[in-house]
């Protein structure tokens, strides 16, 4: 396998994470590539623009230029009423999701599981 597993964990998460940071307030684009850079979220802004163009294209952000601070307008991004209910609903199932893939992915600390015991008696038995 070519691709790594951060790479595709973070590519299941990213657009929530975006839709994260967007919650705290209007930002323009750089900013929030910057932020998810510094995380580790995402390589580039390269890769931050067409992401926002799917948030868009599904409602989830609104966009609007703020040309008053600079000579060179910025583009805003702003979370929009859906985007805080997929937000919304994002939060409720990423913590009961999170806490399953900790709990069988983790090393055990018995020296048999559940399915090696069952096999040991059922050995035993014959």
């Amino acid at each position: 396998m070519t691709t790594s597993v951060g790479a595709q964990l973070r590519k299941g998460v990213v657009e929530y994470c975006v839709l994260g940071l967007l919650q705290q307030g209007p930002m323009y684009g750089w900013l929030i590539s910057e932020r998810l850079v510094s995380l580790g979220l995402i390589g580039s802004i390269g890769t931050l623009y067409p992401l926002m163009t799917r948030l868009r294209e599904r409602g989830l952000i609104a966009a609007h230029a703020d040309d008053s601070d600079s000579a060179r307008p910025r583009k805003y991004y702003a979370l929009t009423s859906q985007g805080h209910a997929e937000l919304e609903q994002f939060r409720s199932q990423w913590a009961p999701f999170a806490s399953a893939v900790e709990e069988v992915t983790q090393p055990r600390t018995t020296t048999t599981d559940s399915i090696g015991s069952r096999d040991q008696t059922e050995a035993g038995d014959q």
